[in-house]
């Protein structure tokens, strides 16, 4: 199934997408859930699920206004390095473990709202990678039970001011401008994705291809991700990790390219859908 996180009416709510159009399930389920972060905490998919194939698509998608698929999650854990030609163009080596930086949820828009370029760079940078949203928390989680926590994946723009990113040896910084990252279009849950390592991953700018190629290529792939994670923090439903993204970054171009205002940047990761964003520069009053 893929879920939406969205406004209607002045109202936070979520829904199921079916049919091209979107079924409202907020209230709808045990009377009194309105996230999507709720019904993960729950474990209510089953329920949900028989509640769509009861109904027909009750709204389409403007009759409402997106919000990034998790829109408040305790924890978004970014991993930086983990494609080769990602590690080559940066002029780096393997690393031994996993490299984890935070984002904050009020850095991140949803599909179709704009990415917003700051005031106080020129080098913004776009960041196609698949996000992986936690079901089930845990901490210390085997690898080889960790796909069980998993209860969805999505498209991911971790788009990146590239001065701010290396002023230090932490990323976090460059990370966390607001609007600066975005999250959707929805989550599509794991038994819709089959193997994910299957997915190719696509970002585009103005249309022409930045970077192109497969969730396969990850150096760690999600199981070690989330293993490795939950051994130094718990893992709570709806946390996500943002898994890394691949080469073709346009800070490491010759040229470089970066994004500015009027362009428009999409990342597509097969059945996840395509994640799309104009650009806008911040307005400094």
């Amino acid at each position: 199934m893929k879920f939406v996180s969205f406004v209607r009416k002045g109202r936070a709510t979520f829904g199921a997408v079916v049919d091209n159009g979107i079924i409202d399930l907020g209230g709808q389920l045990l009377g009194g859930v309105f996230n999507l972060r709720e019904i993960i905490e729950k474990n209510l998919f089953g329920m949900a699920e028989q509640y769509v194939q009861t109904r027909g698509p009750e709204l389409s998608l403007s009759d409402i206004t997106l919000l990034p698929v998790i829109p408040d999650p305790s924890k978004i854990l970014c991993i930086g390095l983990n494609y080769r030609k990602h590690i080559i163009e940066t002029l780096r080596t393997d690393c031994d473990y996993p490299t984890v930086f935070t984002r904050f949820s009020d850095s991140q828009v949803a599909h179709g709202q704009p990415m917003m370029k700051p005031a106080c760079s020129e080098r913004f940078d776009y960041e196609g990678e698949m996000a992986v949203i936690i079901g089930k928390g845990g901490r210390n989680i085997a690898v080889n039970n960790a796909l069980d926590h998993v209860a969805g994946y999505a498209c991911y723009n971790d788009g990146s001011v590239r001065n701010f990113q290396r002023h230090t040896s932490q990323f976090t910084p460059g990370k966390n401008f607001p609007a600066t990252g975005s999250f959707g279009p929805y989550l599509v849950t794991p038994d819709e994705v089959g193997d994910y390592r299957s997915l190719p991953i696509q970002t585009r700018l103005n249309d022409k291809v930045m970077q192109d190629a497969s969730l396969s290529d990850l150096i760690f792939p999600v199981e070690e991700l989330i293993s490795y994670c939950s051994q130094f923090t718990p893992l709570s439903a709806g946390d996500v990790i943002v898994t890394g993204t691949p080469g073709g970054v346009g800070d490491r171009r010759d040229p470089p390219v970066y994004m500015f205002s009027g362009d428009v940047v999409e990342v597509e990761i097969g059945c996840l859908g395509t994640l799309i964003n104009p650009i806008i520069d911040e307005t400094i009053l």
